[in-house]
């Protein structure tokens, strides 16, 4: 039986109640003045993961600090914390541990907490870009976009994630931009597409205008702050925002009910897995973060897989290709860190049919 561990934290106090009840009717100022004291912990035990060709178990381990905390307190205070959780997730007996949500982002991106474990560590980032690919292609299949003739647009194409993302999609599309604000990168990036792929690919350093014409697009800037809003937006586009913190205003799900946004998608998880912990996914399902830890356990690669801000084409190819041999699939999206639903999504394509009648007919 191989075993791993998955840490887990409150993405916002209210979420701290799905595992302590009582908690549910606390002020989110005393639930985080709470928790910050509070030290890790085993929160469940996850059993029942079930691939073709082996088992495997694990543990989530709780670090109780909201994303606002881990964003706002000290960062050696925050790694130190997660750290321990890394040190819980030893004694349990895992050899991997994977970081969830902004346990991933602290400082170095994992890095530093590798250095102070004696276990594998992984960020799960490269499946979470290999699913958000895959999880765009269906979108788009779904939303009746055809991606050979579609206007696809890569916001923060010079960092890892988003050179990676540009040089997987450039096998596959016809209309492909890159921006970012360093123009001499974007050439050099658009010039080793070409030189690999043969595709001529746009560059540009403003975003807002890229936006409006743009079908699809995938969003990895590294802003602190939101940088697409509900006017940058064609009716029918579909994003997909894998940055964090993310790169989509909540004010696109509150006013545009014609736009798709995902975050990437939700994970089917081989087996009768049973995380003991309800974390907001439909039953045996996870986050392709949590589902890169299990694959690399699964596969006994007990080693640092993911980390830093550095991703490469190859990890995400290597780690779709074994989530496939392990019977990990794509069965839906995310969106604003919850799972959305078919009729939803059904609903959004229904409002850009209704919208682009309204135009023929000059209404609106």
């Amino acid at each position: 039986m191989e075993k791993f561990a998955f840490i887990v934290h409150p993405l916002a106090a209210k979420d701290f109640s799905r595992k302590f009840a009582f908690t549910k009717n606390w002020p989110d100022g005393l639930v985080e003045g709470v928790i910050k004291y509070i030290p890790p912990f085993k929160a469940s035990h996850i059993t029942g993961i079930q691939s073709p060709s082996t088992q495997s178990e694990g543990w989530f381990i709780g670090c109780p600090l909201t994303s606002r905390q881990m964003m706002e307190m000290p960062e050696k205070y925050v790694i130190e914390k997660i750290i321990k959780a890394g040190k819980v997730a030893e004694k349990l007996g895992a050899k991997i541990v994977g970081l969830g949500a902004f346990t991933s982002i602290v400082g170095d991106a994992g890095i530093t907490i590798a250095k102070n474990l004696n276990i594998a560590v992984t960020t799960g980032n490269s499946y979470t870009v290999a699913t958000a690919l895959e999880g765009t292609r269906q979108a788009a299949q779904i939303m009746g976009i055809d991606l050979d003739k579609a206007n696809v647009l890569i916001l923060g194409a010079t960092g890892s994630i988003g050179g990676a993302c540009a040089q997987i999609l450039a096998r596959e599309v016809r209309y492909l931009t890159l921006a970012a604000r360093n123009e001499e990168k974007l050439e050099k990036l658009a010039e080793q597409i070409l030189r690999k792929t043969g595709l001529a690919v746009k560059v540009t350093a403003n975003t807002k205008s890229a936006l409006k014409s743009a079908d699809i697009i995938i969003a990895v800037t590294s802003a602190i702050d939101s940088i697409i809003e509900p006017e940058d937006l064609k009716s029918g586009a579909i994003v997909c925002d894998v940055a964090r913190p993310r790169n989509v205003s909540r004010r696109v799900a509150e006013m545009r009910n014609d736009i798709l946004v995902i975050e990437g998608g939700v994970v089917e998880v081989p087996g009768d897995v049973d995380f003991g912990l309800n974390f907001g996914f439909p039953e045996g399902t996870a986050y392709a973060c949590m589902a890169e830890t299990m694959i690399l356990s699964l596969e006994q690669r007990y080693e640092n897989f993911t980390l830093g801000r550095e991703l490469t084409v190859k990890q995400v190819e290597t780690i779709e290709k074994l989530g496939n041999k392990h019977g990990f699939k794509l069965a839906g999206f995310r969106s604003f860190e919850r799972a959305i639903t078919a009729n939803e999504i059904a609903a959004i394509k229904e409002n850009v049919i209704i919208n682009n009648q309204m135009q023929r007919r000059g209404i609106g």
